[in-house]
């Protein structure tokens, strides 16, 4: 949309009727032009004088406030800024100051959410969650929340999560926590936004802001943006500093865009990326970061070599079917398709994970509350077992925290096991596999399905993954993977990953963007109360 267009637009209501007789879709807010315009076409708006960070911001507070806890209940947005409006107002008076106006880049003035696992020091909790840390606030920012203030950002609230970034139980239901409750998908109500940043995938999906911010170990950014049908990028590990993060994993761990347009996961990533003494990580990237959006050019998938990992087709028909039209939208679009390929060790490297994962877990959560949130009431792991355990009725209804009391059980990041298991899952899964695998086949990057299709929400029996997806590999080896809108099944999206070996991120993110342009599948939810499958 160009600006004379917006201009003319900015109050229509796109689609003032929904289609549905859906009391929750008939309730809901209409889709203005204005949620129909990417970053920069937001900040087209505030240079043309046609909107500002103040209006901006009021809008996404009005779809929060008919969407979240009204109409169809998403239970996306975990707590509100209190202090947005003044931010705005100064990005606003930043912009038109008659002596120096300023302008901090294109993040200037654009809201963002953020998960409920970032720890912002202002007057917002900071809990992944969890009731135990409830009500209480962080004593400093986190890196990337440092890098977000900086590049202009409104941080306009947190997020909704699988409590603990789902590490409690292996019987979970994605996007439920004891102090947010359920987050529902916007597509159909009664299914899962996946998690563990279903607040952010959901937001993102509903047009709550322009940006959010996920974090991921394993599957936690692509499989809920799948799930909501956005766009989610995992960044290489190192890329963007963890300080501040509640963690599950030094090793896989990684905060990561989850948004719209492949276009503003790489403008949002170039804000958060950088150095940060306090995560040793980040010292291994490179001194000069790249453009991430220099490469975002409709022709970058021309002559690249793609494998394609079939297995990670679900048993799912449909699925599969809009899988081999996006083959062939890459095959159009000049792109030379391996198919199929098989990345080498992925069971070996699958079965050691979870040894890691419970090992850090337990050393991370104690450093963290000590750096950043010394006043709770829990300081280690074994104290936030016995909160749940003296609170179960309120922490506990529906499933139990057998995954953090296996991960109290361990000997700590010392122990022989751990630093096996470690050790194994880095040479499989980069050396001997990945990497293995692209310099053999001349790789540019993979494709495949990210997942299956949501699974109805079952607070009894937990969720339902049913296979498929390759994403598991790429966070175990830290490398990047991009998940982009696919299509529809029955009103439920599926998504495309697109992932490449360390440090490739902006070849990945020009890749989807190309693919996004070539076979843009990106659709408004319905908040539908049932979906067409059978």
């Amino acid at each position: 949309m160009n600006r004379r267009s917006f201009a003319t637009a900015a109050g229509a209501v796109i689609g003032a009727s929904l289609g549905s007789s859906n009391a929750a879709a008939a309730s809901a807010p209409g889709y203005k032009a204005l949620d129909k315009l990417d970053v920069a076409g937001l900040q087209a708006a505030m240079t043309a004088g046609k909107l500002s960070a103040m209006e901006l911001t009021r809008h996404c507070l009005k779809r929060i406030d008919g969407l979240n806890q009204r109409g169809p209940k998403l239970r996306a947005v975990i707590e509100l800024n209190p202090d947005a409006l003044a931010q705005a107002r100064a990005m606003d008076a930043e912009r038109r100051d008659k002596k120096a106006p300023r302008v901090r880049g294109p993040l200037h003035g654009i809201p963002v959410l953020l998960k409920d696992n970032i720890a912002t020091a202002d007057r917002m909790s900071t809990t992944a969650g969890s009731l135990a840390l409830a009500g209480l606030h962080a004593q400093r920012d986190a890196h990337i929340v440092e890098r977000l203030r900086a590049a202009g950002a409104v941080i306009l609230g947190k997020t909704n999560l699988s409590e603990w970034a789902n590490i409690r139980s292996n019987r979970s239901s994605s996007g439920w926590s004891s102090r947010g409750g359920q987050t529902r998908n916007p597509h159909v109500l009664n299914r899962s936004p996946s998690g563990s940043s279903s607040g952010s995938a959901v937001a993102a999906a509903a047009h709550l802001a322009p940006l959010t911010v996920g974090t991921e170990t394993d599957g936690s950014i692509c499989s809920p943006a799948q799930a909501c049908g956005v766009v989610g990028f995992k960044p290489t590990v190192g890329l963007v500093s963890r300080s501040g993060i509640i963690p599950i994993s030094a090793s896989q761990d990684t905060a990561g865009p989850i948004v719209r347009h492949v276009r503003d996961a790489a403008l949002l990533l170039q804000a958060m990326a950088g150095t940060d003494p306090t995560d040793p990580v980040t010292l291994t990237q490179a001194a000069t970061l790249p453009d991430f959006t220099a490469g975002l050019q409709r022709e970058s998938l021309q002559g690249k070599r793609i494998g394609v990992i079939r297995a990670a087709v679900p048993n799912q028909p449909a699925v599969a079917a809009l899988f081999e039209k996006a083959l062939a939208t890459l095959r159009e679009q000049g792109a030379v398709l391996i198919d199929p390929m098989v990345i080498p060790n992925y069971a070996e490297v699958r079965r050691g994970e979870f040894t890691v994962l419970i090992h850090e877990l337990k050393d991370g959560v104690a450093k963290y509350l000590a750096a950043y949130q010394s006043d709770a009431p829990v300081k280690t792991l074994a104290d936030v077992i016995a909160w749940n355990k003296a609170h179960a009725e309120q922490a506990m209804p529906f499933f139990a925290q057998e995954t953090l009391e296996a991960a109290e059980a361990t000997q700590g990041i010392e122990a022989p096991a751990y630093l096996e298991a470690l050790a194994n899952c880095r040479r499989l899964s980069r050396a001997e596999g990945i990497d293995a695998m692209f310099a053999e086949h001349k790789l540019d990057a993979i494709v495949g399905p990210t997942g299956n299709i949501a699974w109805p929400i079952d607070h009894l029996l937990g969720d339902r993954f049913t296979g498929g997806g390759f994403g598991s590999m790429f966070a175990i080896a830290g490398y990047p993977h991009l998940t982009v809108p696919m299509g529809m099944v029955g009103g439920l999206p599926v998504g495309i990953s697109f992932a490449a070996q360390a440090w490739q991120d902006a070849r990945v993110l020009a890749l989807g963007h190309a693919f996004e342009q070539a076979s843009p599948h990106l659709q408004a939810p319905r908040y539908l109360q049932e979906t067409g499958l059978n």
